[in-house]
């Protein structure tokens, strides 16, 4: 049975912010809200807990899996950001946008793309989650709570317990979050590639709305 923590979405009690991260780091899974809807996460150096996480979404290898930061010195430890990838993560973070960029060797092997050695990166714009990372002391791995089978993310914490108390270690209850999932895009390439377009706006990145 998974543990339930209601924490508040603007302050949350760092005595409970302790104790999820607590949970990652002794390898659990748990849920967490976001700027665009909640996610699953887990400690990223964690074969058998990413396992998990795999098996909840029904995820092959090919998925990208995002590693989520507080700040964007954070994303240059994980992944190669020259100048002009710099300047369009400043103008988009903290937001609801996931960035596929090349990865660094601090990224474990397991984690990213097999044949791009790509990783997603994200910085939410969400108390809860930033207060979590920072806790942390690094990225926490993370994807959208999406089940098999279902268009839409789940936004209610209750539903969500109800659904998975059985598959994860803890369930953050940080209130109703939304539905629509990040924006994804590829900034590997001079011109970013869109490869989902979601709650981020497309002008930010000099994209067509």
């Amino acid at each position: 049975m998974s543990q339930f923590f209601q924490i508040h979405p603007e302050n949350p009690q760092p005595r409970l912010i302790r104790q999820a991260a607590q949970i990652v780091q002794e390898g659990g899974v748990i849920v967490y809200p976001t700027d665009s809807c909640y996610a699953l996460g887990c400690h990223m150096g964690d074969k058998a807990a990413l396992e998990r996480i795999r098996q909840i979404r029904q995820l092959d290898d090919k998925h990208h899996f995002t590693l989520v930061c507080n700040d964007l010195s954070a994303i240059a430890t994980y992944a190669k950001v020259d100048n002009q990838q710099y300047r369009r993560l400043k103008a988009i973070t903290p937001g609801s946008y996931t960035v596929i960029l090349q990865a660094t060797k601090e990224v474990p092997k397991r984690l990213l793309h097999p044949k791009k050695s790509t990783i997603g990166l994200r910085i939410p714009d969400h108390p809860v989650a930033l207060a979590l990372v920072e806790e942390l002391g690094e990225p926490l791995l993370s994807v959208t709570l999406l089940l098999p089978g279902e268009e839409q993310a789940p936004f209610d914490p209750y539903e969500i317990r109800s659904q998975l108390e059985r598959q994860v270690d803890l369930v953050i209850d940080g209130g109703y979050c939304g539905m629509e999932p990040t924006t994804v895009v590829d900034l590997t390439d001079d011109e970013p590639v869109l490869i989902r377009a979601g709650k981020g706006s497309l002008a930010a990145l000099g994209l067509e709305e």
